[in-house]
């Protein structure tokens, strides 16, 4: 398997982390699964995904997007490319 690295700079790292998780949505404190009105447990529990995590599953999901949105459009054009544009739609009473 390839290694794909991104090199920060120590002093940029939170600053990525703090971008993407505001951009994306990450929450510190999530809803409690266990949650019941009458368990007495807390209705949020802290984020299980930290938002180191998070962000590489941010970029994981950009990448395939990318990844996807090309290869879908490399299909279509040489789909397209292998299509007979000739279409002749005949009169059947000339």
């Amino acid at each position: 398997m390839a290694i794909f690295e991104l090199e920060i700079a120590d002093g940029d790292v939170q600053r990525v982390f703090d971008a993407i998780c505001q951009n994306y949505g990450w929450k510190e404190s999530v809803p409690n699964p266990s949650y019941t009105s009458d368990n007495g447990e807390s209705k949020t529990i802290e984020n299980p995904e930290n938002k180191g995590d998070f962000t590489h599953r941010m970029v994981r999901g950009f990448l395939s997007e990318h990844v996807k949105a090309y290869e879908v459009n490399k299909a279509r054009d040489e789909a397209a490319a292998n299509i007979n544009t000739e279409v002749v739609i005949s009169d059947p009473q000339p």
